[in-house]
C-alpha cells in the first residue's frame, strides 16, 4: 500500500491538530460541541433515553483529539502530542463534573437499578475492547481516506466516548463508586482502542514516512515543533491496551461463570418447584448470592428439596437464596 502524500497528511493536521491561525476558533467549537454533548449525554443517561445519548455521541468532538493523539505519536510531533493529550483529559474530566451536577439536581439516583443506560455501560467486557479496536480502525481508515468520509457520524456512534463518562458522573454522585469505576474502564478502552488501531492504520499507510521526508532536520519538522521518541510513545499505547485487557477479561470469566451458574441453579430449581405447580420466575446474582425467585400456591415446597438437589448437581457450594412468593387465585364468577 502507498504511502500518503504530503496534501494528505497536511490535510490530516488540519483536520486534528488545534493550531495555527484558526486555533481558537477551533478551540471555542470544541469546547462548545462537547460542553452541549456532555448536557445531552447526561439528560440521555438520567431519562433513561436511548435516541438522546446516540445524540449526544453524535456531536461530541472528543474523537478528533483521541486522533489528533494519534497523529502526533506518528509523526512524532511533541507540541500536538502534548496539546491532544491534554484536551482528552480535560475533557473527559469536563463531561464527569457536568454529569455529576445533572444527577445532583434530579431527586433519584442515577446508577444501574434505576437507568439502562447506566447498566450498559457499568461492565465492559473484552468484546467491547474488539468492537473499539474495530470502530477505531474505520475512524483511522476514513481519516486517512478522504473519499470515505461519510462514516464518521457512525464511527461517532459506534465508539462510545462521552456517554461512558456522563455515567461515572451520575454514578459518582450516586456514591456507586464501582459502577462509576466500570463506566471509566469503559471510557479508556475506548480511547485505548482508537490510539492502538488509529497508529496501525497510519502506520500501513506510511504516513511517518511522509512527516519524515518534510522535516529540516533530526530533531525538528516542517512545522518547527520538537519530536517526541515515537517508539516510547508506540510501547506506551501497547502498556495501555493491555492494561484495559485485564480487567476486561476478568470481568468477561466472571460474568460466563456467573451465567453458567444461573443457568444450572435454574434449571434445578425448575424440576424442583413444577410437581408442586410452582414456578421460578428468576434466577439472578445478587453481590454473590444466587436468587431464586419462585411463586405458586400455598402450601411452600420444602426448600431443603432444593439444597439436596442443587448438591446432587454439583451446586452445593453455591450460595443460593430461594424468594417465595405466595399466589392466591379467586376465581369471580360472572352473574
Amino acid at each position: 500500500m502507498s504511502a500518503i502524500t504530503a496534501v494528505d497528511l497536511d490535510r490530516m493536521r488540519n483536520a486534528l491538530f488545534f493550531e495555527g491561525p484558526s486555533k481558537g476558533r477551533r478551540l471555542s467549537r470544541f469546547w462548545a460541541l462537547l460542553l452541549l454533548a456532555a448536557v445531552i449525554a447526561a439528560a440521555g443517561v438520567i431519562s433513561d433515553s436511548t435516541a438522546t445519548v446516540i445524540g449526544a455521541m453524535i456531536v461530541a468532538p472528543l474523537m478528533t483529539p483521541i486522533l489528533g493523539t494519534v497523529l502526533a505519536v506518528v509523526t512524532a510531533d511533541r507540541d500536538n502530542l502534548v496539546r491532544s493529550v491534554s484536551l482528552v483529559v480535560a475533557g473527559a474530566l469536563t463531561v464527569v463534573a457536568i454529569g455529576w451536577l445533572m444527577a445532583f439536581l434530579v431527586p433519584t439516583d442515577v446508577v444501574a437499578d434505576t437507568s439502562s443506560q447506566v447498566a450498559g455501560r457499568v461492565q465492559p467486557h473484552v468484546i467491547d475492547l474488539v468492537a473499539a479496536l474495530a470502530t477505531g480502525v474505520v475512524g483511522a481508515f476514513a481519516l486517512v481516506r478522504d473519499d470515505v468520509g461519510d462514516t464518521l457520524p457512525g464511527v461517532a456512534i459506534a465508539i462510545s466516548l462521552v456517554p461512558p463518562l456522563a455515567v461515572v458522573g451520575t454514578t459518582l454522585e450516586a456514591g456507586a463508586t464501582g459502577q462509576a469505576l466500570g463506566a471509566l474502564l469503559l471510557f479508556a478502552t475506548n480511547v485505548a482502542a482508537i490510539l492502538a488501531s488509529g497508529t496501525i492504520v497510519m502506520a500501513v499507510y506510511r504516513v511517518h514516512r511522509t512527516a519524515a521526508a518534510g522535516a529540516q532536520d533530526a530533531t525538528t519538522t516542517t512545522s518547527g515543533v520538537q519530536m517526541v521518541h515515537r517508539r516510547g510513545a508506540f510501547a506506551v499505547i501497547v502498556a495501555l491496551v493491555v492494561l484495559v485487557a485485564v480487567p476486561l477479561v476478568a470481568t468477561s470469566a466472571s460474568i460466563a461463570r456467573e451465567s453458567f451458574t444461573s443457568a444450572s441453579v435454574a434449571d434445578v430449581a425448575r424440576k424442583w418447584a413444577t410437581p408442586y405447580d410452582w414456578e421460578v420466575q428468576s434466577v439472578e446474582p445478587r453481590q454473590g448470592v444466587m436468587v431464586v425467585r419462585v411463586e405458586g400456591p400455598l402450601p411452600a415446597p420444602p426448600v431443603d428439596a432444593l439444597r439436596t438437589a442443587l448438591a446432587a448437581a454439583g451446586r452445593g457450594a453455591s450460595h443460593v437464596r430461594v424468594e417465595l412468593v405466595p399466589l392466591e387465585r379467586v376465581d369471580l364468577p360472572g352473574s
